[in-house]
Order: structure tokens, then C-alpha cells, then sequence
């Protein structure tokens, strides 16, 4: 996929977007690098990036991208579904308006604009799409309910895609990296609020916060660059894998659970997160 066919990679202003724009760049390749802010990318236009506004929750700022890029090239070459975030918490505490803007962005924004490029992909008869999930598409921790389903639907509408779009040339690729060294650990964590936690859930907020701040010290995360290596390799490939995991971790996790099966899975998450089970009921 190099060559003049352009890479459009979103929310690279920071993290995995930032370190897969610039290894891209080394690589090669046409690169349009955007965020909500395109001044934030100055460091990334003065390396040869293209830079561009795209916020992936605003049906005009994602068709304006998409329009740049096919009015220069045609088409998009690859587009990198990379802009994401996460929401922690209960499931029953968390606000349904984090939610919804929770998938906004992490599916019906990489949704959407993989609909704005597919026609001009499917005109050229190539074109590939690297949706950027995660670990959590394919297990759950708890208080991450909410993020992983939204990395679970990415799962699956890639699995939908990549079907439905083999013979039009079309590839598609996930990406599933485990704990990367990002602001996202920090915003996450911070989002579990353990110093004003209260109420039936408090004592599993505390521990979670504690179980991700101690994940993203430890040596199972990773650099943003390893998912960069691992990006660029989805796109340069002949013939890609379906999916990729980033780190031995996180390997390790998605056989344990694959292996492990609900009940002993459910009996890991339950100690590692000090969850007990409810009393028996008093027999009559």
C-alpha cells in the first residue's frame, strides 16, 4: 500500500495517532495527520505530514477531510480509525450522556467516516481500513463495561467489513493493543473519581483505580511506537492479518480468556478486583 496511495490517520495529536503519523512519514508514505485542533500536528507538518481538521463526532468536518484528501488523490489509500476514548466506572453509575458521547467517537465516528471513504475506495478497486480497538474487544474488565463495548462493536462491524467489502479490493484490519503508555491510563483512571467514590460501588472504584495506575506503570505496557510498528505493518502489508495484538500481555490475556472460559474468567476478575459474592440466602 505505499506509494502515492495517501494514509489518513485520526486523532493524531497525541498517543498511538501521533507515533503512527510519524512512523508512516519514516516509512514513506503520504500522510494526512489530523485532530479536532490541526494546530496541534504543527510538529507533525514540519516533518512532511499533511495536516488536516477532522473531529470524528461532526458529520461536516468529516466529510471536508475526506473531500481534501480525493480531490488531490482520488481516494483515500488507508484510513486509520485511530481517534478514541474511554469512559470508567460502574455500569450502573456511569451517565448515559458520557456514553453516548463515549460511542459517538469510538464507533459511530469511525463508523461514518469509513462510510465518506469507502465509495472512491471501492471506484479504485483498493483501499484498506486499519480500525484501531483494543484488548477490551475481545474481554472484559470491570468498571470498563462501557468502553469495551465499545471496542466490541468495532470488532465486530470489522468482521461485517471485512466480508462485505473483499470484492471490492477493499482490506480490513484490526489492531487490538493492550496497555499502552498514553494519557489514556491517566484520564481513565481519573475518571473512576476514588477520592469522592461513594455509595455500593465505592470499595471497587478504589480498587480499580489502584489495579490501572499500578497496569501502566508495570512492565506489561508498552510505548505508542510498538503500536506504530505494528499500524504500519497492517498497511504495508501484501496481505495483513485480520487482527493484530500489541504486547505479550495482552496476548497472554486474550488466550487466558479465550481458554479460560465465563466462570473462571469471572472467578480471575472477581479476586483480582477483591469482588466477593453475595450471601446465601438464609434455608428455611
Amino acid at each position: 500500500m505505499k506509494g502515492t496511495d495517501p494514509v489518513l490517520v485520526t486523532g493524531s495529536s497525541s498517543g498511538i495517532g501521533r507515533a503512527t503519523a510519524r512512523r508512516l512519514l519514516h516509512a514513506g508514505h503520504v500522510v494526512f495527520a489530523t485532530a479536532r485542533q490541526p494546530e496541534t500536528l504543527a510538529d507533525l507538518a514540519a516533518s512532511g505530514a499533511r495536516t488536516l481538521a477532522l473531529d470524528v463526532t461532526d458529520e461536516a468536518s468529516m466529510a471536508a477531510a475526506v473531500t481534501a484528501v480525493e480531490t488531490e488523490y482520488g481516494a483515500v489509500g488507508t484510513l486509520v480509525n485511530n481517534a478514541g476514548f474511554g469512559v470508567y466506572g460502574p455500569v450502573e453509575e456511569v451517565p448515559m450522556t458520557d456514553v453516548r458521547r463515549e460511542f459517538e467517537t469510538n464507533v459511530f465516528g469511525l463508523g461514518r467516516l469509513t462510510q465518506l471513504v469507502l465509495p472512491a475506495m471501492r471506484a479504485a478497486g483498493r483501499g484498506r481500513i486499519v480500525n484501531i480497538s483494543s484488548m477490551g474487544g475481545r474481554f472484559v474488565y470491570p468498571t470498563g463495561g462501557w468502553y469495551h463495548a465499545s471496542k466490541y462493536a468495532v470488532e465486530a462491524l470489522s468482521d461485517a467489513l471485512r466480508v462485505e467489502l473483499a470484492p471490492f479490493g477493499v482490506t480490513v484490519v484490526v489492531v487490538e493493543p493492550g496497555l499502552i503508555r498514553t494519557e489514556f491510563g491517566s484520564i481513565a483512571s481519573a475518571g473512576l473519581a476514588p477520592e469522592t467514590a461513594s455509595g455500593p460501588y465505592a470499595a471497587l472504584r478504589r480498587t480499580s483505580d489502584e489495579i490501572m495506575r499500578q497496569a501502566y506503570r508495570s512492565r506489561a505496557g508498552a510505548p505508542p511506537e510498538a503500536v506504530a510498528e505494528v499500524i504500519v505493518k497492517a498497511v504495508d502489508a501484501r496481505r495483513p492479518r485480520t487482527r493484530y495484538v500489541v504486547t505479550p500481555a495482552a496476548k497472554a490475556q486474550v488466550q487466558l480468556r479465550r481458554l479460560a472460559g465465563d466462570r473462571v474468567w469471572d472467578a480471575v476478575m472477581r479476586r483480582a478486583y477483591r469482588i466477593g459474592r453475595a450471601p446465601r440466602p438464609a434455608s428455611r
